[in-house]
């Protein structure tokens, strides 16, 4: 009834300067498509940069360039379960299209062989337009789906047994995640001696990118330094987890509070933090635990913010919990530095065994007050007051 009635009334206005007929829609080929996403993934397999590049147009070179990048990626991060499925016309993003163009949502599969057990799967759109009787890519990514970093053009990676690193950028910003990444491991294994699945890093050009890398809102992740999450997005049981960086924040960081960061979100990766059950005081105060367990810092800078809230306001009521972790807050807020000051009174109270044994029971379902109970003689409410009690003695 609504679309009759704006019919007539144009109908009836007669108005001699109403705009023209909109350039037809051009007809989404998506069997022509499909057969494009064939060689595609026939290329990546057979290591075949060259042809990956002849299925974009012959005269768009930035096209070819990134579909030969996503090879040379390929072959540089063992690329394994390699797989393109159309699912369907992307209508909402071909409308936003040059004319000619059209867009597709397709279900993309992948591994990093050596790093993920198991393959990822996410939807992501591909641009195409008809040339020659054929469809030929045009563009990878965007209309607000996951877009994964090996797949929007050539990278630089580094890659040994324990870490694998790739970016977006200079041979010197790919020495510096490498280096960060490398030191991150030993780490985490001086307090989680049986992590040995390895650490993946993914470092997109710009903020902006991150958001397209993880398919989030636009500034999503503006002010945090990193985040570790499925590489697809989902919460999978099998699907591996990655840290993807933001390398405006972590770029401003000194050596130490990178190495920092860097060491924490490898404490995500090693526990399967974003499949954990904990409470989020435990889940980001255990990582800052391990990543400042043998740093030299002074309290001043590691618990700064939190000192500094205590002097003003009093000790929080309660243990931080989830709008105080909010990603629009930075990586050292009060928040996390109050759950580092949390784990670190536990280790000291019951030694490290016993945080690393109540953080792997917790993740896994146990309730935080029980599992206390048992490991440290006292519940969540007295480890409260203790805590309180810590905070106001550091703030004098």
């Amino acid at each position: 009834m609504l679309v009759g009635l704006v019919v007539t009334v144009y109908a009836l206005r007669g108005d001699d300067d109403t705009d023209p007929d909109p350039s037809p829609r051009p007809v989404a080929r998506l069997d022509l498509a499909a057969t494009a996403l064939s060689e595609l993934v026939s290329a990546v397999n057979e290591h075949d940069a060259a042809t990956a590049g002849k299925l974009a147009d012959p005269g768009d070179g930035d096209a070819r360039r990134r579909l030969a990048g996503i090879v040379t990626n390929a072959i540089a991060l063992r690329v394994a379960n390699f797989s393109l499925r159309v699912v369907d016309e992307d209508i909402a993003a071909t409308a936003a299209l040059p004319s000619g163009q059209w867009a597709a949502a397709v279900d993309t599969s992948w591994r990093f062989a050596g790093f993920d057990a198991e393959p990822g799967q996410a939807e992501v759109t591909f641009t195409f337009t008809e040339a020659g009787g054929k469809a030929v890519l045009v563009d990878v990514g965007g209309a607000d789906r996951r877009t994964p970093l090996w797949l929007t053009g050539p990278l630089r990676v580094h890659r040994d047994a324990n870490t694998l690193v790739l970016v977006d950028g200079s041979p010197g910003v790919l020495a510096r995640y490498t280096a960060l990444a490398k030191r991150a491991v030993p780490v985490v294994r001086r307090v989680l001696p049986g992590w040995n699945s390895g650490l993946v890093v993914e470092v997109p050009s710009s903020p902006d990118a991150l958001d397209e890398t993880l398919g989030a809102e636009l500034g999503e992740y503006a002010a945090i330094a990193a985040v570790t999450t499925t590489f697809d997005g989902s919460i999978a049981p099998t699907v591996p987890v990655h840290v993807f960086v933001n390398p405006d924040v972590f770029g401003s960081l000194k050596a130490q509070g990178a190495q920092v960061v860097m060491s924490h979100e490898a404490t995500h990766v090693a526990t399967d933090a974003v499949r954990s059950r904990s409470p989020l005081w435990l889940l980001e105060g255990f990582a800052d635990y391990v990543a400042l367990r043998d740093v030299d810092l002074p309290l001043s800078l590691t618990a700064g913010q939190i000192i500094q809230q205590v002097r003003k306001d009093g000790a929080p009521p309660q243990l931080p919990a989830g709008p105080e972790f909010d990603t629009q807050t930075t990586h050292l807020g009060a928040a996390y530095e109050a759950a580092w000051l949390a784990c670190r009174l536990l280790a000291e109270s019951g030694g490290e065994a016993d945080l690393v044994g109540l953080y792997r029971r917790v993740s896994r379902g146990e309730a935080v007050d029980a599992v206390l109970r048992d490991l440290y003689g006292f519940g969540e409410k007295e480890f409260t007051r203790r805590w309180r009690s810590e905070l106001v003695a550091l703030a004098r």
